[in-house]
This record gives structure tokens, sequence and C-alpha cells, in this order.
């Protein structure tokens, strides 16, 4: 077998769009299902609907289910179907976590809370999940309904796990991980192994993606967690420091606690107890100086590269090498 490294170009001269070009026609099949399936007879649904999941994001998540199941050889259908269903729980999420947080951008544009307003925002995220699932029954695989069910539900838990640290300066690392895993590698793990069902593969196969999904969901938001204080809010797509003001304790913070001096780290406390932005200026300035980015970009490293090792044993292909292109792309984003 060839070494999993091996590629055509280096990840520094791989782009997202080079990686997303191998799907292209697959993709353009998603978001015409995406959009026959927003289609109501109600016009508020048909228009928070739109506004949401048509505003520009990247369709990582979709995009990792279309590669993992062209990778593992599948020669169906339904995977355009799965990576639909797929987007549609994560908008969900961001519907409502957008309306939790009180955020008023998301994807470099007002959030929809802010321009519908919050009981739309919830209701529309409750329509989401809904056709998700009508969209699940069309599937028909026990297996696939009992993963997204299982993950919809470990996501929700999620949220209520974040709810409840909000503003709890004494949250550890080994909280925060668990949130990150419910809220967002979970999601990227179901559409993985989604992908290994489809195929009918092995159980070390599944296990593989399983893997895979998991280690590259949590180095994706940890990377996203550092640039809450290291990025400016065009690259970020949100406002700088959203996190510290919503009084979440991330582990550039986390960190950055563990090592600062005590009036520091006071400073820092009281900024996730009152969840104020008056100090962000001297917070950044002790996560840089802590080596808190740093920390959470090694962290994130380890992640990407457990990702990458979970697909030793898939077969080489250009939809493989996309896969590890990924992994790379992820941890050296700057939006």
């Amino acid at each position: 077998m060839k070494s999993m490294h091996a590629a055509k170009k280096t990840p520094e001269s791989v782009s997202f769009d080079d990686v997303a070009a191998l799907t292209d026609g697959d993709m353009r099949a998603v978001d015409k299902l995406i959009s026959t399936s927003l289609a109501s007879d109600v016009v508020l649904v048909s228009q928070v609907s739109e506004y949401i999941v048509m505003s520009g994001g990247k369709r990582l998540r979709p995009l990792i289910v279309l590669l993992a199941a062209q990778a593992l050889g599948y020669e169906g259908d339904q995977h355009v179907r799965a990576a639909a269903i797929i987007e549609f729980i994560h908008t969900a999420t961001l519907l409502h976590d957008d309306v939790v947080d009180s955020s008023k951008r998301r994807r470099g544009q007002d959030s929809a809370n802010t321009v519908f307003g919050n009981q739309a925002s919830v209701l529309v995220g409750d329509f989401l999940y809904s056709r998700a699932f009508q969209m699940i029954v069309d599937i028909g695989d026990m297996r696939i309904t009992r993963i997204l069910a299982d993950a919809t539900n470990t996501i929700a838990a999620g949220e209520v796990m974040q709810l409840m640290s909000v503003h709890d300066p004494d949250t550890t690392e080994k909280d925060y991980r668990q949130v990150i895993y419910r809220k967002t590698a979970r999601l990227f793990e179901a559409g993985a192994q989604i992908a290994a069902v489809l195929a009918r593969q092995d159980t070390e196969t599944e296990t593989s993606m399983i893997d895979y999904g998991r280690h590259l969901g949590t180095a994706f938001q940890l990377v996203d967690d550092a640039l809450d204080f290291d990025a400016s809010p065009d690259e970020l797509g949100k406002n700088l420091g959203d996190d510290l003001a919503e009084g979440k304790a991330t582990l550039p913070l986390i960190y950055a606690m563990q090592k600062a001096s005590d009036d520091d780290n006071n400073l820092i406390r009281n900024a996730i107890l009152e969840g104020g932005l008056d100090q962000l200026s001297q917070i950044t300035a002790i996560i840089q100086s802590t080596g808190a980015l740093q920390y959470t970009a090694e962290k994130a490293r380890e992640a990407a590269d457990l990702a990458i090792e979970s697909l030793r044993s898939i077969r080489d292909s250009e939809y493989k090498q996309a896969l590890i292109n990924i992994a790379e792309l992820s941890i050296q984003r700057r939006s």
C-alpha cells in the first residue's frame, strides 16, 4: 500500500475549492435537493431557511459525506440525500445556537435571528430538523436512522451541557472537550460513518471513518475557538471575542488561566463571569503571552494527525487524499 501521505500536491498548494471540485456534480445535486426540500407553503419558513442555508457556508459536513462515500467505493446516489440531511441538521443547530447565544452575525452577515427574530429562528430550526427526519425515512436504512437519531440527541445534550458551563470560569479542559465533541465532532462523525454504512463496509472500516470524523470535528472546533481571539471579524464571519462575550470558557481561556499570574487569572475569570468585552484587548494579550493559542494549535494539530491516521487502512484514491487535505486545511484556515 502506498503511504497515506502520498499526494500529487502538497497541502500548502491545495485549497478548499480544489478539494470540493472533486465532488462538483454531487454537490450540485445536494444543493438542488436542499433547495427543493426547503419549499413550504408557509412563506416565512422558506425565507428563513433559504437565508441561512444559502448564506455561503463551505458545506464542509456534506462534503465529508460525499468524499467518504466515493473513497469507500459507493456507487449509489443516497449519499447525496445523506449529505443534504447532515446540512439540514447542522443548519438547525446554527439557528438555535444564535438565539441561545444572542449572536448578531453568522458567516459574515446578519444572523437569521437578527433579521427575522428569535421566534422565527427557533421554529424554522425545528422545521429543518423535522424535514431532515422526513428525508432520513426516504433513505430507508434503519442503521442510518439510528445513527442520525443518536447524533441529533447527542448534539442537543451538548447544547444543554454548554449552557450549563456558560459563565463558569472553573470549566476544565475535559469538560470543554466533552462539549465540543457533542456539539461539533459528533455530526462530523455521523456523516463519515453514514458513508461507510451506505458503502456496506466492514466494522473495521466503519470504525476508521467514525474516528476520522470525530478527530476532524475536534480539530475544526479547536481552530474555531482559537480564531475567536486571533482573526479579524471579516475573516471570522462573526465578531471577534464572541465566545468571551457569551461567557464561554474555551480552551485558549482555560489554558491562559492556568498559566497566567493571579491578577491576569482574575481578569479572565471576571470576564467569563460577566460575559463582557471591556478588557478584550488585555485578555487577548494574556492569551498570546501565556502560549494559549500555541497550545490550542498543537491540540488541533494532534487531532488532525489522528484524523489522517484513521484513514491508513482505506485504499488510496484521490478521494482519500481529499479527506487528508481537509484535515490539513482545517488547521490552516483563517475563517
